[in-house]
């Protein structure tokens, strides 16, 4: 047993709170991970978890543990990374987290071609439209669309990308088409919200005449997925607030119309984030430079409105 690879077995099943969580993100078997534990324990002499058939925690012991196993994991990776750019070949594994839509149709296509430039690299995805806490999972690359809250991570715009208020034309044949904005939060429209356990008051913020207007709209669906929005906007359930090149080929098509096209909604960015640390290590900073340059290029024109 190699105890670094014990050390790494235990800290992801006190991060995740269970063995086989654990072991699945270090691409391990429960039994293997199960082992690693019990390997590591014999040679502590302690017991590190309280264990019961439906829970497993920390004991003391392992919590003071957790705690300077977890640095000695990091100063390690990071005198890899220094290690690394003696030869500047990008070598280990990069783990990735991205909104659902995006990361499957942007970001996932254009692994293989990375780490097939990259063959010492692996990619693990992790895909959720849910603010996720980098730090905390140990993540190395957050892809993101919106507008982030002020943090210590980096921040890497990527591209800055036009919204659109749209819905299908029998929507818009049955409830009539909007106006104004004031039509949105009349209750004359169902409007298709983006939300997530624990989010704050939803609004929409249009660009007017007069600058930025806040709207507090409301309808009869909410999901935390935007391609759930997307798909009850197709099927005629109301209006939705998604990014212009998202659906860029259902407006070609005229399976989707915008709908107040002189107040839209403020522009997004999209970007990704990272510890600032991380970019030392070859493999990050050559990810990060690689799908910024793809995603520029694969979002393009389709992010910006024309005119």
């Amino acid at each position: 047993m190699s105890y670094i690879d014990a050390l790494r077995v235990f800290v992801r099943v006190t991060e995740l709170g269970s063995i086989t969580s654990g072991g699945r993100d270090l691409r391990l078997t429960p039994a293997v991970a199960s082992k690693r534990i019990k390997e590591l324990e014999k040679h502590l002499g302690v017991r590190l978890f309280n264990r019961t058939t439906r829970s497993l925690t920390p004991t003391e012991v392992g919590r003071v543990f957790y705690d300077h196993a977890r640095k000695v994991l990091e100063s390690l990776d990071e005198a890899e990374a220094v290690v690394a750019n003696f030869s500047d070949t990008p070598r280990g594994v990069i783990r990735v987290t991205a909104p659902l839509g995006i990361g499957r149709q942007i970001i996932a296509p254009m692994v293989p071609e990375f780490t097939g430039l990259y063959p010492e690299t692996s990619v693990q995805m992790r895909l959720s439209d849910r603010n996720v806490d980098m730090l905390g999972e140990r993540l190395d690359v957050a892809f993101f669309l919106g507008i982030p809250k002020e943090s210590d991570l980096t921040l890497r715009k990527i591209a800055e990308c036009d919204r659109v208020l749209c819905a299908a034309p029998d929507y818009l044949a049955r409830a009539g088409v909007p106006q104004v904005p004031e039509d949105l939060m009349a209750g004359r429209h169902n409007c298709l919200l983006l939300r997530y356990p624990r989010s704050p008051d939803y609004f929409w913020v249009l660009d007017t005449g007069d600058g930025p207007r806040k709207m507090e709209v409301a309808g009869q669906f909410d999901a935390d997925n935007a391609d759930v929005l997307i798909d009850w906007a197709l099927a005629g359930h109301g209006i939705a607030n998604i990014a212009r090149f998202v659906i860029e080929a259902e407006l070609q098509a005229g399976r989707l119309v915008e709908v107040l096209p002189a107040t839209p909604p403020r522009p997004g960015i999209f970007g990704c984030l990272y510890p600032h640390r991380r970019l030392q290590d070859p493999k990050i900073r050559r990810f990060v430079d690689f799908m910024s340059e793809r995603c520029r290029d694969r979002i393009g024109g389709a992010g910006k409105r024309e005119g």
